[in-house]
């Protein structure tokens, strides 16, 4: 790239260019300030940071392939949630543990920080051994005439002015190159346009590309996806904990109702019936909260006992219920749509029937009583989770 295309990119009222311009500036004078012997050994300083990161990075990644498994065994062996109402605390405790065991990936990423924190806490220990070998051979030792003290300082100054050069180039590669991950990763990411539209931003990524794009850029939907759908099952998972201990009136009704089922199947769809048939939509309620801002946090015994409740109502109660009866089964919350061709919040319910993703299927107990909402083909088309 010529001088005179930086000069122009400089010229523009661009973030990046001038986080860029900044962090070289910064470094020259800072090299001119300290001269050769204090530039030498911030240079040697950063290039030793950069080596201690990659290697706490590789090294974390092995640890973490080993400790996920054995934590994840430890987890479904020792963690188990006590049957009883449980306090904000002991929720908000228990979900981040089940999570921990149900989800590879929030489970790879909590090691994974934890073994790089400490790697680079082990390799802080070290550094006071490796600076004082570098200022024992940076540091001259002996007294300088004072004739020539001058010319050396001006020498140092200008060397010092060129090594801090490279440390500023070195310091904006790297904020480049964190800039190119993240929007290779998260390509809907925040103010990832802003990124792409800088002339700085794509002249360095065009010379990125070649080693990491190809993979970063195949990697980030899939990565994104993956973290996306398993943030929701964690935020979903709060219903579990919360409704874990099931009242004994819920129970008996659940294995009442689902008592000549002989699949799963047939035990969810006779939940579904029984529910869409005996449990009111609030309207009251729903009014409150859209005209008012007012909401009322109902239990599922209390929609059981009363009989009416807005959709996250009815689908917690229906979890509780399922879980009653033996299965698997989870609450979502996204939008619905409206009838007049728009969507609104709404939530519902996927019980598992068969083995692999393709064994959960969902049903809408809530909209019982305007169709049959267990499991029908479309069902997608009008239910959209959250993501």
């Amino acid at each position: 790239m010529h001088m005179t295309s930086w000069v122009q990119l400089f010229r523009e009222p661009e973030p990046i260019a001038i986080i860029v311009l900044l962090l070289l500036l910064g470094s020259l004078v800072q090299g001119v300030r300290r001269g050769a012997s204090g530039s030498a050994r911030r240079l040697f300083f950063f290039v030793w940071e950069g080596v201690v990161i990659v290697v706490c990075l590789v090294l974390a990644a092995q640890l973490t392939n080993i400790l996920s498994p054995a934590a994840a065994k430890w987890l479904i062996s020792h963690v188990t949630i006590p049957q009883r109402e449980l306090s904000g605390v002991e929720q908000a405790w228990f979900t981040l543990l089940t999570s921990l065991r149900d989800f590879a990936l929030l489970r790879y990423g909590v090691l994974f920080l934890l073994g790089y924190l400490l790697l680079r806490a082990l390799a802080a220990l070290v550094e006071p051994l490796i600076e004082h070998a570098v200022e024992g051979m940076l540091r001259s030792g002996r007294e300088e005439p004072a004739a020539g003290l001058r010319g050396k300082r001006s020498a140092s100054r200008a060397v010092g002015a060129l090594i801090g050069a490279v440390h500023g180039a070195g310091r904006s590669f790297i904020f480049v190159a964190i800039l190119f991950v993240y929007v290779s990763l998260m390509p809907n990411g925040w103010y990832v346009d802003k990124i792409a539209d800088s002339k700085v931003y794509t002249k360095a990524a065009s010379w990125l590309s070649p080693v990491a794009g190809d993979v970063l850029a195949g990697q980030g939907p899939v990565l994104t996806k993956a973290v996306e759908a398993q943030f929701q099952q964690i935020l979903q998972r709060k219903y579990e904990i919360i409704d874990y201990a099931i009242p004994a009136e819920i129970e008996q009704a659940a294995l009442y109702v689902t008592k000549d089922a002989q699949t799963d199947e047939e035990k969810a769809r006779k939940l579904y019936d029984w529910l869409g048939t005996r449990i009111a939509y609030d309207y009251g309620k729903a009014r409150n909260y859209e005209e008012k801002g007012i909401w009322k946090e109902q239990t599922p015994p209390e929609t059981f006992d009363t009989q009416k409740g807005v959709c996250i109502d009815i689908a917690r109660l229906y979890a509780v219920m399922a879980r009653s009866a033996g299965l698997e089964v989870r609450v979502v919350t996204g939008v619905g749509a409206d009838g007049r061709g728009g969507f609104g919040p709404h939530a519902w319910n996927e019980v598992r029937i068969g083995e692999g993703d393709a064994g959960w299927i969902p049903l809408d107990a809530t909209w019982a009583s305007a169709g049959d909402w267990f499991n029908p083909p479309a069902f997608d088309d009008t239910h959209i989770r959250e993501a």
